[in-house]
């Protein structure tokens, strides 16, 4: 997909305030050096995960982080979209759908068998949004965490 770009080290300035504004938005109360400790080792090649800019490589209007782990329940290497950020001003233009159509298949193609994510009960637009790109919420379940650290 021409408009998703897998980040490297040399990403950081552009993805790190696009990181910002997303954990403003969602209210997060992260900072500058909790998302530059955070997302520095996916940049890196982690194999616990990766980030893809989207949109122009010189100017990307997004993002897009994918973790991994391992389902006995769906045979294998699954994966979770942990963020997923398209910049307010150029929303609904395709752009998010188009990323995770594109990760969805680059996943599919490298073995991966499924792929999760959270999403917030009250926010019905972006319920449909999920929708629209085939993500279901699965009857019984409920995305649990407990912070460790």
């Amino acid at each position: 997909m021409k408009s998703l770009h897998l980040a490297g080290p040399d990403d950081a300035p552009k993805l790190l305030p696009l990181v910002a504004a997303f954990h403003d938005e969602q209210g997060y109360g992260t900072d500058a050096a909790h998302q530059e400790a955070a997302v520095a080792p996916l940049l890196e090649g982690s194999p616990h995960g990766a980030v893809w800019l989207v949109g122009p490589r010189k100017a990307p209007v997004g993002y897009i982080v994918i973790t991994f782990g391992w389902s006995v329940e769906f045979g294998g290497l699954d994966a979770i979209v942990d963020e997923i950020y398209i910049r307010a001003a150029v929303r609904g233009r395709g752009m998010g759908s188009d990323a995770l159509e594109g990760i969805a298949k680059a996943l599919r193609d490298a073995g991966v068998r499924a792929l999760h994510l959270e999403a917030s009960r009250e926010d019905s637009r972006l319920a449909a949004f999920y929708e629209r790109a085939r993500f279901r919420p699965r009857a019984g379940y409920m995305f649990m965490s407990r912070v460790l650290g």
